[in-house]
């Protein structure tokens, strides 16, 4: 598969005549649109319910952009796109491409879903991976798991893949290249074979020298979607899919090491630390990785959906899920700075290493009925489901202490060759074999009083069996774990249309989440039980008959108990008892002002703050009370304007903005707030053909995107970039 996808990387662009989905086929001429759109309050999505029920019926703030906005704003990937869904930031950690803070929360506590299956946690499968292949990208922000099982704390996301449209034969395409030797290429055919029958293929393929612009930081990423849709009667219909993505990214980039400000040339405001780290401007494309490094990743998904109107108002779907992936990350761990010397006058990175590998197993059932009815004259939805998963993982961690690769020289870093003895690992030297078994059942109902006055309630039952060994590889020796978790989540919340247009909403849910990535974590995590967590939500959806104006507000606070922290009476013990919360509000609204002019923006405030923790320094326990999570900025702001001249060219102008944020948990590290601006213009150069050209961070700001690992390193994001881009629709 992989050489079949490299193959077709190289020939798309000779293919292709392509530019933005964006664009739609009017009388000829091609008319960009996606301003965010004003939300379409009346449809329904995915993530939120199991009943169909549409977004002004939902009691939670649901943000959706489909892929007529995904292009307009030039988002070519899952992190693009997760940082401009409102009140998130995201980025790409080596071990957890496209990581996404959200709602004051980050890591495992954000569900990531492929068309409604969660396959593990998103700190496992997660991936950059190219946007084309989704139709749209859903986000239930809050507790969801009612709907998903442990994990989905801080909200979820569920990416939904393009699907075959019976009796339609259409082409699109997009080819783009710009800045860092990027380029971009991608199409996808949707062909009726009968009246019945349907099917649809999408390929992607990208590469660049360094989407971050870092030296010897290659970066490639594919896939190769397909899909058959059969409908032969108007009660049974019968999808079956494969999906296949690769990415790798060659040094694995991990963000810029900070360093003491005697030794920076040209320090930068975009970080401040206590300890007088600073980041400085000159290594700003530095990559101290070993050559033959890398953070990789291959992935293939099968489904298939057999959906039946069994007739009075019941329903069945049956989804039948299997995925295979390995991923191996191969990277400098970290990087410790050494004063100056002799050999190294600029002072020098003393590095670990390490290399992870993933080999990873999955399949799942889920049977769901449903019925759509009245009972004593009041309309009643309810379903009913019952889902089983299958986990297979293997994890081989093997990790080099500092020093163990040649120091390098902080302004000057010599190209060094990764290590391949594995003499190297005697930090640890480890095999993980889980065998992950969940059962679930869980049931929704919702029951109109009136109209207009909705309630809906929600619960679900998980049996989680897990059975860990940790292998020493050295010695032979096993340790072993069996844990098992039985959590019952539930939610319980109401809408209600108070005026034409406008509803009301409130929700009370819970969660449940491991203490770390439950496939990850070590023996000693894996025998804590399930952190637990609720969650409060208020706000209102309105939208005018025309469509022209939406605005959607939500006032929410999340707590989460059991984390892990310190005995203040042994700090040598971790102990389950620490607590971390969040409140906040968020907005977002949208008008279409005129035919030429549509506006929107989106807005956050999350005061995010740890209420119980402890940490060692030295042997004491030092408690973290009152400071904010790492990653965790307190204010987001999106904004977007495109106006259309004459109907046929489109200036658009997308601002985005995120405060600032730590690093650690002592808040010691503090990353400034950024702003930055995008713009683009797009002709039409022929019927169902456009042009656009686009420019990022024009203001060419340097800031920091993101924190990884160790708190020492902070991403930096690209500077200022260009393209160009051709996308067809026939």
């Amino acid at each position: 598969m992989s050489t079949f996808i490299l193959r077709l990387g190289a020939a798309l662009p000779c293919l292709l005549p392509a530019a933005p989905v964006a664009a739609q086929v009017r009388d000829g001429d091609i008319v960009v649109e996606g301003a965010r759109d004003p939300v379409k309050l009346d449809q329904s999505v995915q993530a939120s319910s199991r009943l169909g029920l549409t977004i002004r019926e939902t009691p939670a703030s649901v943000e959706v952009l489909d892929q007529n906005e995904l292009q307009v704003r030039g988002l070519r990937t899952a992190r693009e796109t997760f940082n401009d869904v409102v009140g998130a930031v995201a980025g790409n950690v080596p071990g957890n491409p496209a990581v996404v803070s959200l709602r004051g929360f980050a890591g495992n506590t954000v569900s990531v879903l492929q068309d409604g299956v969660r396959i593990a946690a998103s700190t496992v499968v997660q991936r950059d991976s190219n946007n084309w292949h989704y139709d749209r990208v859903e986000v239930l922000k809050g507790p969801a798991s009612v709907l998903y099982g442990e994990g989905a704390l801080a909200g979820v996301i569920n990416k939904v893949t393009r699907k075959p449209v019976l009796g339609e034969e259409h082409f699109d395409s997009l080819v783009s290249v710009g800045s860092f030797d990027t380029v971009f290429a991608a199409a996808g055919v949707n062909l009726p074979v009968t009246g019945d029958l349907a099917v649809r293929a999408d390929a992607s393929y990208q590469r660049s020298r360094s989407l971050y612009d870092v030296d010897n930081n290659d970066t490639f990423s594919a896939g190769l979607t397909a899909s058959a849709l059969w409908r032969p009667s108007t009660t049974l219909s019968v999808l079956v899919a494969v999906d296949h993505f690769e990415d790798r990214y060659d040094a694995t980039y991990q963000g810029l090491p900070l360093i003491p400000a005697r030794y920076a040339l040209r320090p930068s405001a975009a970080v401040e630390s206590t300890s007088g780290l600073v980041a400085d401007r000159p290594l700003r494309r530095r990559n101290y990785n070993p050559l033959g490094a890398y953070s990789g990743a291959d992935e293939t998904t099968w489904r298939s959906r057999i959906d039946w109107v069994i007739g009075n108002g019941w329903t069945a779907a049956l989804d039948l899920t299997g995925y295979i992936a390995d991923r191996a990350f191969l990277l400098a761990d970290t990087q410790t700075f050494v004063a100056s010397d002799a050999v190294f006058p600029h002072g020098s990175f003393r590095q670990s290493y390490q290399d992870f590998r993933h080999d990873h197993r999955f399949w799942n059932a889920r049977g769901v009925v449903g019925h759509d009815g009245a009972i004593a004259g009041l309309r009643n939805r309810f379903s009913l489901g019952a889902e089983y998963n299958d986990t297979d993982f293997i994890s081989l961690r093997q990790q080099a202490p500092a020093g163990a690769l040649p120091a390098v020289d902080v302004r000057d870093p010599a190209v060094i060759a990764r290590p391949t003895s594995p003499a190297i690992y005697t930090s640890g030297n480890v095999t993980f074999e889980s065998k992950l078994r969940q059962a679930s059942v869980f049931a929704e109902d919702a029951v109109n009083l009136t109209p207009k006055w909705l309630l809906l309630g929600g619960i679900r039952w998980d049996h989680i069996a897990l059975r860990r060994a940790t292998i020493q590889n050295v010695t032979g020796a096993v340790d072993r774990n069996d844990p098992s978790f039985d959590p019952v989540s539930w939610r319980a919340g109401t809408t209600w249309e108070g005026w034409p247009g406008i509803t009301l909403y409130a929700q009370y849910t819970t969660a449940v989440s491991p203490v770390s990535t439950i496939l990850l974590a070590s023996i000693a995590n894996s025998r804590f039980k399930l952190t637990s967590g609720r969650s409060y939500e208020g706000g209102f959806k309105a939208g005018t008959a025309s469509g022209r104006i939406s605005i959607t507000g939500a006032a929410y606070r999340i707590e989460q108990r059991d984390i892990i922290t310190r005995d203040p009476a042994n700090p040598s013990l971790a102990v389950q008892g620490g607590r971390q919360s969040s409140q906040g509000i968020e907005l977002i609204a949208a008008l279409s002002a005129s035919k030429s002019l549509r506006l929107s923006a989106g807005a956050s405030y999350t005061d995010a703050r740890y209420d119980e923790l402890s940490e060692v320094v030295s042997g004491i326990a030092v408690s973290r009370r009152g400071n904010r999570p790492i990653n965790v900025p307190s204010t987001t702001l999106n904004a977007t304007a495109l106006y259309t001249i004459a109907d046929k060219v489109t200036i658009g102008g997308f601002l985005r903005h995120a405060s600032d944020f730590y690093t650690d948990t002592a808040n010691t590290i503090r990353v400034a707030g950024h702003t930055t601006l995008d713009a683009s213009i797009s002709v039409p150069v022929a019927r169902g053909v456009t042009l656009t050209a686009r420019g990022r961070n024009l203001t060419d700001a340097f800031y920091g995107e993101y924190s990884g690992y160790p708190s020492t390193n902070v991403y930096i994001a690209a500077p200022r970039s260009f393209e160009l881009a051709l996308a067809t629709r026939l």
